[in-house]
């Protein structure tokens, strides 16, 4: 695609800050969703700090020329559970977060290592455009009922159709107001406007939730209220890290416990090792380069899995390249590296600034549903753009296309003992299986 800042450019400085808060607004609700969904008493700050760090962890191992952020992975949910269930105490528990991150890190040092001796060239085979077109797009896809059910936050779900009572048309506008400004911003918007539809589209729904807001605590009416500034009650001012806990509980850690981290953890990396490929695969059709080759798919595994570690010992949670911010790089055609540098800078900062992390975290569900609408959306549709050199009119490969699709849209998904193979990651494997065994040509 046509970029308006390629990897190695460097906007101005007041321009790069102002892109780097637009994808830290990106990636904020899910980074800090994650601590918040684990709950004993996780950090959403120290959350966002890891993210910051294990990003710039990423960065150095890529050589500066993967310009994608580091955010809590969603994958590692169940581990993180495991990790405190099996534990005497929560102070145990951190410990615990910490050991499996290292563990489920050390899988992709090892991989990496497989894949600096074995070169890349298998995987190209393994997995053509014809597989990883659809695969790419099922990332996007997947995505698209929690964009939907944050868009409509008020609304009641019953059976797949929402009611929509008084919250729910509330929570409709504010999203569709965020939505179509992205869009205008985007599409018609002039020079700075078209480089941060985000910011512009966020401010714009926040206004609108704000103005509900302020009528419903003028009127009692609970139905209007969008923005929970209850946040501010339970503020912290500075993060509380992972290891600080942690250190206290190292004397309590058995054998039996580590084994039960280990069984947590090591099997879900593998699985987040195929999103991984697919991530980088869509942002090397974006910018146009070949990440797996340069700076090498061992070094975008080496940045993933030590930043991986390195964000868990401050922040508890596993890290992994963010769709949203490969997305955002799609809709703005900034792929500035040194954007993303600023960004994770800004996260470190700003973790230590509770008002700012809390007014962010104030950020109406429905207003980044309706950000999320075009960030999944772009994701999907870079999946899709994939097929187009493919020959769909050849059923071996509109059969492989075609049963990926399906299993990941359909919520293919299997439970393993405590591991559960994610629709992308069944998806992946059925199209990569329906490949090798009629499309031997195509390999050729």
């Amino acid at each position: 695609m046509n970029l308006v800042y390629n990897v190695k450019d460097r906007p101005k400085f007041g321009q790069m800050m102002v892109f780097a808060l637009q994808q830290l607004l990106a990636i904020l609700a899910a980074t800090i969703a994650v601590p918040s969904i684990v709950g004993n008493g996780m950090s959403q700050s120290a959350a966002l700090f890891g993210a910051g760090v294990g990003t710039i962890i990423y960065l150095l191992f890529t050589k500066f020329r993967s310009p994608v952020f580091l955010g809590s992975s969603f994958a590692f949910l169940g581990s993180m559970f495991a990790a405190f269930g099996g534990a005497a105490s929560v102070s145990v528990g951190y410990a615990g977060l910490i050991i499996g991150a290292a563990l489920a890190g050390l899988v992709y040092v090892v991989i990496a290592v497989i894949v600096k001796v074995a070169g890349v060239s298998w995987i190209n085979k393994l997995m053509p455009p014809v597989v990883i077109g659809p695969t790419v797009a099922i990332i996007g896809l997947s995505l698209a009922g929690n964009a939907i059910s944050d868009a409509l936050h008020g609304a009641e779900n019953a059976g797949g159709s929402y009611v929509m009572g008084t919250a729910g048309w509330v929570s409709l506008i504010c999203a569709l107001v965020t939505l179509l400004t992205v869009i205008y911003c985007s599409v018609k918007g002039k020079k700075m406007m078209k480089l941060i539809p985000f910011i512009i589209g966020i401010l714009a729904g926040y206004v609108v939730a704000l103005i509900f807001t302020l009528i419903g605590n003028a009127t009692g009416n609970a139905a209007l209220k969008v923005i929970d500034f209850s946040a501010f009650s339970a503020m912290k001012w500075v993060p509380q890290f992972t290891f600080v806990e942690a250190f206290k509980g190292l004397k309590d850690i058995s054998a039996q416990y580590i084994a039960t981290v280990a069984v947590a953890y090591v099997p879900v990396a593998f699985v987040v090792f195929a999103e991984h490929i697919a991530d980088h695969k869509n942002l090397s059709t974006i910018i146009g380069q070949e990440l797996l080759e340069e700076p090498g798919l061992h070094r975008t595994l080496l940045g993933d899995g030590v930043g991986s570690m390195v964000g868990a010992f401050f922040g508890g949670c596993p890290n992994t390249t963010y769709g949203e911010s490969v997305g955002c790089v799609a809709i703005t055609g900034n792929a500035s590296v040194i954007t993303i540098l600023a960004t994770a800078v800004l996260a470190i900062v700003a973790s230590f600034f509770g008002p700012f992390v809390t007014f962010l975290s104030t950020i109406p569900s429905c207003v980044m549903g309706g950000v999320c609408i075009t960030l999944y959306g772009f994701i999907a549709v870079s999946g899709l753009k994939m097929l187009q050199p493919v020959d769909l009119n050849d059923n071996r490969n509109l059969f492989t296309a075609s049963v990926i699709l399906i299993a990941g849209i359909g919520g293919l998904t299997l439970q393993i003992g405590s591991v559960t193979l994610t629709e992308i990651a069944c998806a992946l494997i059925l199209g990569i299986v329906v490949n090798l065994l009629f499309n031997k040509s195509e390999r050729k």
